[in-house]
């Protein structure tokens, strides 16, 4: 499986000042403020605590999204997570509504690991540049993008990319 061509808004970055390098681009790194299930805050700081997080876009609609998250919930678990983190953002719930639907839909699949409520600033850093779901985002231990990939895949597919991107790390 390799990374698609799907990536963040940078959220009022500009590459103005510095032209990017000729062989790699200059990172992407995008700013959010969210809300967990729980209520509790959660903005790109997340991203420090771990050498690599996937995010993982979902809607409680989603087939695909729901039959990958048993999957995701088990990779969630299996790696130390000062490696790897797993966070979901449903995009078709906002703050503020009823979330019951989502909690029943993560507890019925096992997805055990942080999921997010679409708001404002996750909808322009990340979910502007969704076209479908699922779709997930890979990010460094910095907040630097590192690649996407558009639709569901199977445990093991994940967890080898998982693991080649952690390699890169």
């Amino acid at each position: 499986m390799e990374t698609a061509g799907v990536s963040p808004d940078q959220d009022g970055a500009s590459s103005e000042s510095e032209p990017p390098d000729q062989e790699e681009a200059a990172p992407i790194f995008i700013t959010f403020e969210g809300t967990d299930l729980d209520g509790n805050s959660v903005s790109q700081e997340i991203f420090t605590q771990s050498k690599l997080t996937m995010v993982n876009v979902w809607a409680t609609y989603c087939n695909p999204c729901l039959s990958e998250m048993p999957g995701l919930g088990e990779l969630a678990a299996e790696y130390d997570p000062a490696e790897f983190q797993l966070i979901g953002i449903v995009s078709d719930v906002m703050e503020g509504e009823d979330q019951s639907l989502v909690e029943s839909l993560i507890q019925e699949t096992g997805a055990d690991y942080l999921h997010l409520l679409a708001n404002d600033s996750i909808g322009q850093a990340i979910l502007s540049s969704v076209s479908g779901v699922p779709t997930t985002f890979f990010f460094d231990g910095e907040g630097a993008y590192l690649g996407g990939v558009v639709g569901s895949a199977e445990k093991s597919a994940w967890e080898g990319l998982i693991n080649e991107l952690l390699e890169k790390q």
